[in-house]
């Protein structure tokens, strides 16, 4: 990767991670990873171009079919592919039709662009990991595959400490705050060849004392409250937090119109 390269534009494909959840922002709308990182990219070349397609909830099948031929039809500079990571955690998940539908969104989007930007997905210690690990780990591998096949960059958020750190991830324990989303801009852009405006972004943030039980009990039947019961309600009403909503910035503009 070239140093310091001039990326003249920008497409996101993906999901609630590439959509920007839970980096709110005071109007009610969501920042996250891929904004920051178009504002930095557009701050070093006049004219720079932004879209993001991503919209929560969607999975790898929904991501091709909606999202894939627009971005390459784009012909943007730079592309980020982020998706599969909402299959892994469906009770039922065929992980063959996973690595065969972002096998598929690969081949389609990396001659459409000068650098392809693929991700191993953050994830926060707990439980939860541990159940869904051997998945995770599965598309990641794919992941690394299809990279090395395609010329495409990884950037690896799983393995990065920093971003295992429970307090980096918001209440409902799915996405990251504004700090992770910050963390993760940082890792692109460094992906990218620019020079790093912080190194220590793996890093782990300073040890704190932990709540105490009691305050841990009440975290977690507020979590069971608020998010994971309607979660579960969604998968056994075939509802997604997706459905009906546009693409976060569907059309590749320039990014002060967009800001």
């Amino acid at each position: 990767m070239d140093t310091n390269p001039t990326y003249s534009s920008l497409v996101a494909v993906g999901d609630s991670f590439t959509e920007g959840m839970s980096d709110l922002l005071p109007d009610g709308t969501y920042r996250g990873w891929a904004d920051l990182l178009a504002a930095r990219m557009a701050a070093r070349t006049p004219g720079f171009r932004y879209a993001n397609l991503a919209v929560r909830g969607k999975l790898i099948r929904q991501i091709v079919d909606e999202q894939v031929d627009v971005a390459a039809a784009m012909q943007a500079d730079v592309v980020t592919l982020v998706g599969g990571l909402n299959d892994t955690l469906r009770p039922k998940c065929d992980m063959g039709r996973v690595r065969g539908l972002l096998e598929e969104a690969v081949e389609r989007l990396a001659p459409s662009c000068k650098q392809l930007v693929l991700m191993r997905s953050p994830a926060r210690r707990g439980p939860v990991l541990e159940r869904f690990r051997p998945r995770m780990e599965d598309l990641f591998t794919c992941v690394d595959e299809l990279a090395a096949r395609h010329g495409a960059s990884v950037v690896d958020l799983y393995d990065a400490p920093s971003l295992a750190d429970p307090r980096l991830w918001d209440v409902d324990r799915l996405h990251l705050t504004g700090e992770g989303h910050r963390r993760v801009a940082e890792a692109v852009w460094q992906a990218l060849g620019y020079e790093p405006e912080d190194t220590e972004w793996r890093t782990p943030m300073p040890t704190t004392l932990p709540p105490g039980w009691v305050m841990r009990r009440a975290a977690d039947l507020r979590f069971a409250r608020q998010h994971l019961l309607p979660w579960i309600g969604r998968r056994l009403t075939g509802r997604s937090s997706g459905d009906g909503l546009p693409p976060k910035r569907p059309e590749l503009l320039p990014y002060e119109d967009l800001a």
